[in-house]
């Protein structure tokens, strides 16, 4: 069956029923049949390229990613190109490989773009760029596309609680950056590198001091005005990133409380949304967000054997009700878009809270866990971090069978160079190899059983011919011995393993994989922290100055820093270190910036001195003064203990207390004074005990499953370090 669209008696197009799915799919295709000169479909960068350069300095481009066409959003594009069609230049595209180039990869929903086509000049210089950050609605389009026609910049000399934009009446704050006349050519460069990080989020302005008859505090550099009528903000920022963060922190916010209007009405349903932990908070913010779980397969009771029997697998077992199973869902699904059509891995799924029989026989005691199903093989589980690219290392290096039997001399140099497995280099920065003589069974056996144990984590290979002389002579090895080649330092080492078992093996090779200076991340840094010494961290706006580098692998090398863990943290790739350097310092430090953090014992901050240059010499003797107590800290973290935000509800009090107010109905003569007297006194102190009865139902929906779970796993973990 098909469906016709004419214009008078003219057949403009035919459409196939089954992509008329429902009322968005009829009015996209319908609207992309009208506006088919106001909106070019592209394919390929070449031609949104040519789109481009055809149209610098004449007019601007409002360039759209969708899933598909059909979609709401495609939907809310469509009608925004009915409006804006003869203003702007409208472009789509369904393919994923093109919204790459443009600047992201995150394809998991609808992207808008603004080319800033109109104001350039030169042919040869490419369009700025503005993505519009949220959904994909014809409300947010709307507001987004009025939000790019206005000024970027205005310079105002008023109160600023009398200014009023277009911003204002789109429901978008303003933010003032005040100036003066003596600094005003830096403020205004400021002010516009702030507005073009903000379009689209804020309004900016320019507020001249000098010329106002309102009194604003001396120390107060930004105004933040949030909507009209309500008081502004005065506020002292030094940093543009700062100034930015508040912006997006306030948007952040109001947009939580929107999205919560719309589910929950009531003046009681105000904390709903708040979970007792950030990754239950993130998981329910994002509730609404539809995941392409068609990427990987769903297994059942009946299918789960046949699938991962008949195929190499990857299986996730999750539960739907478990805030961590659904955050790690996403990175499952982001997982499966990166290996889409370049893996013979079949990524699978299983969600225990459907198909707890098939959970339990693969011994599924908590949640999420994922393990890999080859033929003839065990299935390994997976012990990684819970992240796309660390899951990504996992299925790369379980490619191979580890410890790789290696036959030859020569086969062991080229394992030991990194030729032998040159496309997982980038996957494991060190290769293991252990040499052993033909005779040493008990060592060949453990070094064995710490290689499967290793799989995945790191490559390892094994090598016992009679020749086995000829490695251990030039690496000067003493049988039995382990390899160990760094290839990024290009230099092989080696350690011998006399007397050592299989556990005491996994845990060489586990430290060996650490960096000797390694970057802070927030990935590894547990990892770093488990070691339990103090943290030596060089603050740094950017890469490392190669003297100071220089200075602490020397001061490594020379095992001066053995009781301490040297590192270094990259604000621009970890911003969240401006938030550490804060809670160290009152103020943003100049930077860089060497501290020692005794996180384990005491929470003592140590900064060292500002004066000084890093050099070998000053910084040994500022940390022999460290060791000798010479030095005194610039803070000392509190011990505190990270609770949740709200009370946690005692559901055998709530039971109590329901049962004793059925049972005084029962029987009021029965019920003695002191009884009711404890009972108020209870009521009292515990206020979450007063709240409403819907209330309560909602948010047990919400809290009661994941705290059970969390309890469980935490009584399990206690377990293990006892």
């Amino acid at each position: 069956m098909k469906a016709y669209l004419f214009r008078g008696n003219i057949l403009l197009r035919e459409f196939p029923t089954d992509t008329l799915f429902d009322v968005n799919a009829i009015i996209a295709h319908v609207l992309f049949a009208l506006l088919f000169n106001e909106v070019k479909y592209v394919t390929t960068l070449e031609g949104l390229q040519n789109i481009e350069n055809a149209l610098k300095g004449k007019a601007n481009i409002a360039f759209a990613y969708v899933r598909a066409i059909g979609t709401p959003e495609h939907r809310a594009i469509m009608e925004a190109a009915f409006v804006y069609g003869t203003t702007y230049q409208f472009v789509l595209t369904t393919e994923i490989a093109l919204l790459g180039s443009v600047g992201t990869e995150d394809v998991e929903y609808a992207h808008l773009y603004f080319f800033h086509c109109k104001p350039v000049v030169d042919w040869t210089q490419q369009c700025r760029r503005t993505v519009m950050e949220q959904p994909l609605t014809t409300l947010n389009i709307y507001r987004y596309i009025k939000s790019m026609e206005a000024p970027l910049l205005t310079e105002v000399a008023e109160d600023p609680q009398q200014v009023s934009t277009v911003h204002l009446q789109l429901g978008l704050p303003l933010v003032f950056i005040v100036s003066q006349e003596a600094t005003y050519e830096a403020d205004r460069r400021t002010a516009e590198w702030i507005a073009w990080r903000l379009l689209g989020k804020a309004g900016v302005l320019l507020l001249l001091r000098d010329s106002l008859e309102v009194d604003i505090p001396q120390q107060a550099n930004v105004v933040f005005k949030r909507e009209e009528g309500m008081p502004v903000e005065y506020l002292v920022l030094h940093d543009i990133d700062l100034v930015i963060s508040h912006v997006e922190n306030n948007m952040y916010t109001e947009e939580i409380r929107e999205d919560e209007d719309d589910d929950i009405e009531g003046p009681d349903m105000d904390t709903l949304g708040i979970q007792d932990d950030e990754v239950a908070e993130t998981v329910y913010r994002d509730r609404k967000r539809q995941l392409p779980l068609e990427l990987t397969v769903e297994l059942t009771e009946e299918t789960f054997y046949g699938t991962v029997t008949a195929s190499d697998s990857i299986v996730l077992f999750y539960a739907g009700w478990q805030a961590v199973s659904m955050a790690f869902l996403q990175s499952y699904i982001d997982l499966a878009i990166k290996l889409k059509g370049t893996s013979t891995m079949l990524l699978a799924r299983v969600n225990c809270a459907d198909w707890s029989d098939v959970c339990t026989k693969q011994n599924i005691t908590e949640f999420p866990v994922v393990k890999m199903y080859k033929e003839g093989e065990n299935p390994v589980s997976y012990a990684g971090m819970l992240g796309t690219e660390d899951l990504l290392k996992f299925i790369q290096l379980n490619r191979i069978s580890c410890p790789v039997t290696i036959t030859s001399v020569q086969e062991a140099e080229e394992y030991l160079c990194g030729e032998l497995y040159k496309d997982l280099i980038s996957y494991s920065s060190v290769s293991v190899l252990g040499l052993f003589s033909p005779t040493m069974t008990t060592a060949k056996e453990d070094f064995t059983e710490a290689g499967k144990y290793l799989k995945g984590c790191v490559i390892t290979g094994i090598y016992s011919e009679g020749d086995v002389s000829i490695l251990s002579n030039k690496y000067t090895a003493t049988l039995p011995a382990l390899l160990l080649a760094r290839h990024k330092e290009d230099k092989v080492e080696s350690i011998p393993l006399a007397n050592t078992h299989a556990q005491d093996i996994i845990q060489i090779v586990t430290n060996s994989l650490l960096e000797t200076f390694p970057e802070i991340t927030v990935e590894n840094l547990p990892t770093y922290l488990r070691l339990q010494k103090p943290l030596l961290i060089l603050f740094s706006d950017g890469g490392i100055n190669p003297q100071y580098k220089k200075a602490i692998l020397t001061l490594i090398k020379k095992k001066h820093l053995d009781s301490l863990i040297p590192c270094w943290l990259n604000l621009k790739n970890t911003p969240v270190g401006r938030g550490i350097l804060q809670a160290y310092f009152d103020a943003l430090p100049p930077l860089p910036v060497l501290v020692v953090v005794n996180l384990h014992s005491g929470g003592q901050v140590f900064a060292f001195p500002s004066d000084q240059v890093i050099t070998e010499q000053n910084l040994l003797l500022w940390l022999k003064k460290l060791e000798a107590g010479l030095e005194s800290s610039i803070t000392i973290l509190p011990a505190q203990e990270w609770k949740p935000p709200l009370p946690a509800y005692n559901f055998l009090r709530m039971m109590d207390a329901a049962a004793s107010q059925h049972s005084s109905k029962k029987g009021p003569e029965c019920t003695k004074d002191t009884d009711v007297q404890e009972k108020d006194k209870e009521q009292h102190e515990d206020k979450s005990a007063t709240r409403k009865e819907p209330t309560e139902t909602l948010r047990i929906k919400h809290w009661n499953r994941s705290n059970v779970f969390k309890a469980e796993k935490s009584f399990r973990h206690d377990n293990k370090e006892l």
